[in-house]
């Protein structure tokens, strides 16, 4: 006879509560914040995409729940790759996002998009304002120093001739031939660079963080292309709020 673990329909349940005795962070956000307040900044930003989806399309991940995740990206530093597979390794980051074991969880390369499209409808930094905001209004934050620090956040590494490199380069701009070709054009990255740190070599972006130093939790970043030297954003990152303070980087 088949052996049945009777506990079995329950381990999830368990699990979860025992992440929650031992201090789960990403439950305590879920006790400062009221996640239904980033969905209309969300929905009008992809309001002429939802327009077009009314029409039929293809189904897509949730986008509180992608934006959830780019901010478990931020607080526990990871690259695109690393958040994929953490989500899919840790019941604590399911959780967090609303995910069961059998959902599907959206690979690296969709987190980067989503990603590229709120900086580009250019509300990546109101959402994060408003998450900041919320937090400190809770009183949160501890404001007994300020750390910043930086990481980098690689891009899928573009296949392009040479002179295509050297248009860009030269222009800031996409050739006019992949403009002819959009679905070409939207996979295409002009903005990332190419940087070297302790012999390794990075294509992408660095992600400079100011953190709050007791709760570690950050109150305000800024993303440059990766060839940008850590101490060009610290003057953009610190506040007069921040004055008086122990700083750390």
């Amino acid at each position: 006879m088949k052996n049945i673990n009777p506990l079995g329909l329950f381990d999830d349940q368990f699990l979860m509560e025992k992440l929650t005795k031992l201090g789960d962070p990403l439950q305590k956000l879920n006790e400062y914040i009221d996640w239904e307040i980033f969905k209309s900044p969300l929905n009008k930003a992809y309001k002429d995409e939802d327009k077009d989806m009314s029409k039929g399309g293809r189904p897509r991940f949730g986008r509180l729940m992608m934006f959830k995740a780019l901010l478990i990206q931020s607080l526990y530093n990871l690259s695109d790759d690393q958040l994929e597979y953490q989500i899919v390794d840790r019941a604590s980051f399911k959780r967090f996002l609303g995910l069961k074991k059998s959902d599907k969880v959206p690979d690296s390369k969709t987190f980067w998009m989503f990603r590229e499209q709120l900086i580009e409808k250019e509300v990546i930094e109101g959402l994060f304002k408003i998450f900041n905001e919320t937090l400190d209004a809770a009183g949160v934050f501890a404001n007994e120093g300020k750390m910043v620090d930086a990481s980098f956040v690689e891009a899928p590494r573009q296949r392009n001739t040479r002179e295509e490199n050297k248009h860009i380069k030269e222009t800031g701009t996409a050739p006019e031939k992949w403009k002819e070709k959009p679905h070409k054009l939207c996979q295409k990255d002009i903005d990332a660079r190419w940087t070297k740190k302790n012999y390794a070599t990075y294509y992408g972006y660095k992600n400079h963080v100011k953190a709050d130093v007791k709760t570690k939790l950050i109150e305000t970043y800024k993303v440059t292309d990766a060839s940008v030297h850590d101490s060009q954003a610290i003057e953009e990152l610190l506040t007069e709020k921040d004055e008086g303070q122990p700083f750390y980087a």
